[in-house]
């Protein structure tokens, strides 16, 4: 796995205090969608390696950052660059849509 599974206790230093750009996957073992989109972050985290942290935040594990961003569907990935948000896509997305978000980035 080439995503960073970021937790309520290390989201600050992975996510926050990082100085580029991190994508953040909110999801969760029993939503489909977010499963059918798991394979999609996978493919981007190894061909952004280098350029963008990706990172993956179970929201059941993952209650008060959750809550913070205002997470109420998943799969939700949210964008951040030197730590804050800049774009936020809800529902299932494709791997063309998300990779025009990351190269906005860049």
């Amino acid at each position: 796995m080439s995503e960073v599974v970021v937790t309520d206790a290390n989201f600050e230093e992975e996510v926050l205090k990082y100085q580029g750009p991190v994508m953040v996957d909110f999801w969760a073992t029993w939503c489909g969608p977010c499963r059918m989109l798991a394979p999609v972050i996978e493919e981007l985290a190894k061909e952004y390696a280098g350029k963008v942290k990706v990172c993956k935040l179970n929201t059941d594990e993952g209650p008060d950052i959750s809550s913070k961003y205002r997470i109420t569907s998943i799969p939700t990935v949210i964008f951040f660059k030197n730590g804050q948000v800049v774009a936020q896509t809800v529902g299932l997305q494709s791997k063309a849509a998300l990779q025009e978000k990351l190269d906005s980035l860049l």
